[in-house]
């Protein structure tokens, strides 16, 4: 009897063990259309943070333009003495070039009653070539700025500063002193008003 109660107890508990084992229940995966999985990467997209691109600024620097060199026979409009009248009483009679940007050269005459004004030496007798009688020939006196006659003047040719109209300087002065100190600082010669014309004069042939 007992060996009977002792076989059917261990029967009982060997099924009972077998009942006690945990069913593991695999849990299925929620199934996800192609739309939806479209829908969710549009979302992730659009919650993506675009990075502004880097950007550099061109700094440009401010060039300061350079300084234009002043022309020696430029004066200020104020100081300059036009003796012809018109709309061109500012331009040369012959070439047309500005009076007042060459004015330390300028020269003057009456022509057919009159007043003309020339840039420079050259085109006075540029002018006298062309068969012009002219009457009371003046040049302006580079220390006064003043017209006076080319008779009194003491013309320093061929310095170093440079000529209107023509290679070979001529600038004209009322004071022998002053004519010297131009000389001295410039170079060149100094002569007579004619002698500086028969210079100006190759510049034709």
């Amino acid at each position: 009897m007992l060996k009977i109660l002792f076989f059917s107890l261990s029967v009982l508990i060997i099924t009972g063990c077998q009942n006690i084992t945990p069913q593991v229940q695999e849990t299925k995966k929620p199934s996800v259309s192609k739309k939806e999985l479209s829908v969710k990467k549009e979302k992730t997209i659009t919650k993506t943070k675009v990075s502004k691109p880097i950007t550099k600024k061109i700094v440009h620097k401010k060039v300061k333009p350079s300084k234009v060199q002043k022309l020696f026979q430029t004066v200020e409009k104020k100081d300059a003495i036009l003796l012809q009248h018109g709309e061109k009483k500012e331009h040369c009679l012959i070439c047309g070039m500005n009076l007042v940007k060459y004015y330390k050269t300028n020269h003057a005459a009456k022509h057919d009653g009159s007043n003309v004004q020339y840039c420079s030496l050259h085109c006075l007798t540029k002018h006298i070539n062309e068969g012009a009688e002219l009457e009371n020939p003046m040049v302006v006196d580079v220390t006064s700025l003043k017209f006076i006659p080319v008779t009194e003047a003491f013309y320093v040719v061929g310095s170093n500063v440079s000529g209107t109209m023509s290679k070979t300087s001529k600038y004209a002065f009322r004071d022998l002193k002053d004519a010297q100190t131009f000389q001295k600082k410039h170079g060149g010669k100094i002569v007579d008003f004619y002698s500086a014309w028969q210079i100006a004069k190759k510049d034709f042939k």
